[in-house]
C-alpha cells in the first residue's frame, strides 16, 4: 500500500488554493445578494418656483422643505436599498445625477441633497425618461430581481407635457412604479390619475409624511404568490382570464431602453450616457469570470504536478 506524504511546501500550496476557492465562493455569494437589491430614483424638481414659500405656511420655501423631508426620511432607509437622486433645472449643478443610483452612503447622500438651487423651468418628461432608463439598466444587471420605483417631487406642471404623456405609459408598461408628490399645487398634477400613487403636500409636515409613506413601501411591493395561495387567487376567475394572469406574472418585464421622443434633442453628456450596452457589460463580466476560473484550474493543475513530481 502506497501512502502520500504532504510536505510543508505542498501544504502551503494547498492552503493557497483553498484560500482562492473561499474568495471565489464569497464573490459568488456577494453577487447573489446584490441582484436582490431594491432600487429607487428620486426625481427632485428644482425649477424656479421651488424657491417660493408654501401658500399656507411661510416658514420654509418648498425647496427647503423638500430637502428637509429627503434628509429626514432617506437617512432611515435601509442600507441595502439602492438610491439615486436626479435633479432637473437646478442652478450650479454640473451633473443632474447629484447622487448616482447605487449603495446608500449617508454622508455623501446628505451632501448631495443640499446641492440643488432653484432656477429654470420644469422639463419633467425628459427626466423621468433618464431616471427610468437608469432603473431598466440596473434591472438588467440584477436579472429582473428586486423592485424599481421613481419618486417624483414637483410643484408644477411640466414644461414638456407632451413628453410626460409619451414616456409615462412606456415606463409603467415596463413595470417601473411611479409615485408623485404634488408640492403646494392649486390643482392635482397631470399625472395624478395615471401613476401608481399621487399625494398632495400643502405644507412641510405633509411633505415629510408623503415621502415617508412612499419610501416605507420600498421593499414590500413584490407580488410573488406561491403554492396553494396562488390557486386560491385564480380559482374564482374564468379559464381565459386566469391563463392571461399567469402569463403576465410569469413573463419577465421588458428592460428595453425608452427611446427619445422624436421632438426631443439628445440629452447632454451629463445625463450619465451609457458607454457600453448592458449586453456588452454582461459579456465583459462573463469573460472576466471565465478567465478567473481558467487561472484557478491552471494553478490547481500546476500544484498537483509539482506535488506528484516530488513524490
Amino acid at each position: 500500500m502506497k501512502f502520500s506524504i504532504i510536505t510543508a511546501g505542498s501544504g502551503t500550496r494547498f492552503i493557497f488554493l483553498l484560500s482562492l476557492f473561499f474568495i471565489f465562493s464569497i464573490q459568488i455569494c456577494s453577487a447573489e445578494d446584490d441582484i436582490h437589491k431594491d432600487n429607487i430614483v428620486v426625481i427632485l424638481d428644482a425649477s424656479g418656483s421651488m424657491q417660493d414659500k408654501f401658500s399656507g405656511d411661510q416658514t420654509k420655501s418648498k425647496m427647503e422643505a423638500a430637502k428637509a423631508a429627503l434628509l429626514e426620511v432617506l437617512s432611515k432607509v435601509p442600507d441595502d436599498i439602492h438610491i439615486g437622486l436626479l435633479v432637473f433645472s437646478g442652478a450650479n449643478i454640473q451633473n443632474e445625477w447629484v447622487y448616482p443610483l447605487g449603495v446608500k452612503d449617508t454622508q455623501r447622500l446628505t451632501a448631495a441633497i443640499q446641492l440643488p438651487r432653484p432656477s429654470g423651468n420644469t422639463p419633467l418628461g425628459r427626466y423621468i425618461r433618464i431616471g427610468a432608463n437608469r432603473l431598466l439598466e440596473q434591472r438588467e444587471k440584477q436579472y429582473n430581481y428586486g423592485n424599481y420605483r421613481l419618486l417624483v417631487v414637483t410643484d408644477g406642471e411640466a414644461s414638456d407635457a407632451d413628453k410626460v404623456r409619451h414616456y409615462t405609459p412606456e415606463i409603467l408598461n415596463r413595470q417601473i412604479r411611479i409615485d408623485v408628490i404634488g408640492v403646494d399645487m392649486q390643482t392635482d398634477h397631470m399625472l395624478a390619475k395615471v401613476v401608481d400613487s399621487y399625494r398632495k403636500a400643502d405644507n412641510p409636515g405633509e411633505l415629510v409624511a408623503a415621502v415617508s409613506e412612499i419610501l416605507a413601501e420600498t421593499g414590500g411591493t413584490g407580488t410573488d404568490v406561491t403554492g396553494e395561495d396562488a390557486f386560491e387567487y385564480i380559482a374564482p376567475l374564468s379559464h381565459e382570464i386566469a391563463a392571461d394572469l399567469i402569463q403576465r406574472l410569469t413573463t419577465p418585464p421588458s428592460n428595453m431602453e425608452i427611446a427619445i421622443k422624436a421632438t426631443e434633442r439628445p440629452p447632454s453628456q451629463t445625463a450619465t450616457p451609457r458607454q457600453t450596452s448592458t449586453a456588452q457589460q454582461r459579456n465583459t463580466e462573463s469573460q472576466g469570470m471565465l478567465w478567473f476560473v481558467v487561472v484557478l484550474v491552471i494553478i490547481a493543475v500546476a500544484g498537483f504536478l509539482v506535488f506528484r513530481n516530488r513524490k
